[in-house]
């Protein structure tokens, strides 16, 4: 007899639904085969669906058995077919006898030798394709189903034991369908963070940089010794970034679901991303990729935060792949067969000591490196990177008096409230701009137009590129800067001021500065 049972297979951040066609006949020789383009996890499963069915009672057919995974040209990869093949056998010999009903759902869940269903990753993306295709319901293992229940009017049913799905299918035991207060859950969580800038003492200037930085979501490098708080301070900048919007909440979640970073019983990721992946991280780690390709570090920190700590020490391979996906906002990964696109809007923030020994423009102590090895360690970031960071901050270690003092410091709500309406501004400015919400992403159009100086202006910038040498690529980084202050200021046009305060934000541009 043959059945049809229906899964769902993630490419990139989307799911394509297969339907797994179960054939048992007598004609020719005992035994099992898959075909199509399955892989050797999906190629073992027969063992793990075989020990399942008979742990469970049920007869294992001493016929043939061909399994076709269709569209047959696609890749299947993964354990997560074991559930729908193990219903279609118990189908196909007639051990189940409601099969009409598996029209109705996608069925997906990786099965144990005694039938308990284990989790999967994408389960958000295969639910949002089975309610675009029309199926009734999910079947998927119960550590997914909030996950998945995000998705409204498709039934989301999480399963602990493949007798559950039976029972489901034949409708001797209904299990209740798994519902999620989006929208509550989503809200109630949104402002509770671990961390809160009223923690930082002292550091104003850095603190400045950073709500400037989120409020025109500029890139920023942070360069100061060992212990100036670099790296509690970018930890920090998620909590003054405007939340995240329903739509952004679904495009990160359905990224952390295909990679399996979701932990269990998650539903909508409520805040923005904050990754920190260690210096020696590799390329495809990275930006995305592997065999069978998987978002990477860029892309988990789609609409959030991507922190590069002590970014000389990354392999000088690693930072020139993440240009392109900085200028375009996503990532493209191609192989012979298939290409893959991933989203990759994130903000970057770095940090690095000034120098190998980390003291050079200590104010207290003595810079012990030879003569040259300042620029050595400055020239591992190569110039287009460095071209692509808008905001260059220098970090000098807190004094003893700010550090004891007992004041306690503006907190992130305040900061936030101000970045949210530089945001507004820039929302409003830029809405008939498609793909454009803030001042780092105006092109040199966009730039020339609401970016206009006076005279005034115009001649303080004229001084300053003159008379620190501040290099030619300099220049739109300042103005979209200038434009980001002029918004945080509540004001329509750039003056002197704003600046005077965004040429100083270009110190690694100096010539000599590492001289």
């Amino acid at each position: 007899m043959l059945v049809k049972t229906y899964g769902s297979a993630v490419m990139g951040v989307h799911a394509v639904t297969i339907v797994l066609e179960v054939d048992v006949n007598n004609q020719g020789n005992p035994g099992s085969i898959i075909v199509g383009l399955p892989d050797n996890a999906v190629k073992e499963s027969m063992q793990r669906v075989e020990s399942a069915i008979k742990s469970n009672g049920y007869k294992m057919p001493r016929t043939r058995v061909v399994v076709n995974m269709a569209p047959a040209d696609i890749r299947k990869s993964g354990t997560a077919f074991d559930l729908p093949m193990a219903i279609g056998l118990l189908g196909a010999t007639e051990q189940l006898q409601n099969s009409d009903a598996f029209k109705d759902y996608i069925i997906m869940g990786e099965l144990s030798l005694d039938g308990e269903v284990r989790p999967i990753k994408g389960a958000l993306p295969m639910a949002i394709q089975a309610r675009k295709e029309g199926y009734k319901g999910l079947i998927v293992p119960k550590q997914n189903a909030r996950e998945a229940a995000i998705v409204n009017n498709v039934e989301v049913y999480g399963v602990q034991h493949i007798n559950e799905v039976v029972d489901l299918l034949e409708g001797v035991n209904t299990i209740p369908a798994t519902v999620v207060d989006t929208r509550d859950e989503f809200y109630h969580s949104q402002y509770h963070f671990d961390v809160d800038f009223t923690d930082v003492k002292g550091q104003e200037n850095i603190k400045r940089a950073l709500e400037i930085a989120a409020a025109g979501g500029h890139n920023a490098i942070l360069i100061g010794p060992p212990g100036a708080g670099k790296t509690m301070l970018a930890k920090r900048l998620p909590t003054i970034l405007p939340p995240l919007t329903l739509q952004e909440a679904l495009e990160t979640t359905k990224i952390h679901s295909v990679a399996g970073k979701l932990p269990e019983n998650a539903t909508l990721i409520s805040k923005r991303p904050f990754r920190s992946p260690h210096h020696t991280v590799s390329d495809a780690a990275l930006v995305g990729g592997g065999g069978n390709p998987q978002p990477g570090e860029i892309s988990l920190a789609h609409n959030g935060v991507l922190f590069l700590d002590e970014l000389p020490e990354f392999k000088r391979s690693a930072l020139e792949v993440m240009r392109q996906p900085m200028e375009e906002r996503r990532v493209t990964i191609s192989r012979a067969k298939v290409a893959l696109d991933f989203p990759a809007s994130f903000m970057l923030v770095a940090s690095m000591n000034p120098c190998p020994c980390g003291y050079y423009n200590h104010p207290e102590k003595e810079c012990s490196c030879p003569p040259g090895a300042v620029q050595k360690y400055l020239n591992k970031i190569s110039g287009p990177l460095l071209d692509r960071i808008d905001l260059h901050v220098e970090v000098t270690p807190v004094p003893f008096s700010e550090l004891s003092a007992a004041s306690t410091a503006e907190n992130s709500a305040q900061i936030r409230d101000r970045v949210m309406k530089a945001r507004d501004i820039q929302s409003e400015r830029y809405k008939e701009n498609e793909g454009i919400y803030c001042n780092a992403q105006i092109n040199t159009t966009l730039l020339h137009q609401h970016c206009a100086l006076n005279n005034i202006s115009a001649n303080l910038l004229k001084i300053a590129m003159e008379k620190l040498n501040l290099s030619a690529r300099a220049y739109d980084r300042i103005l979209k800067v200038s434009r980001t202050i002029a918004d945080l200021a509540g004001s329509e046009d750039i003056r002197p001021e704003h600046v005077a305060e965004a040429i100083q934000y270009r110190s690694l541009d100096r010539e000599g500065w590492a001289g």
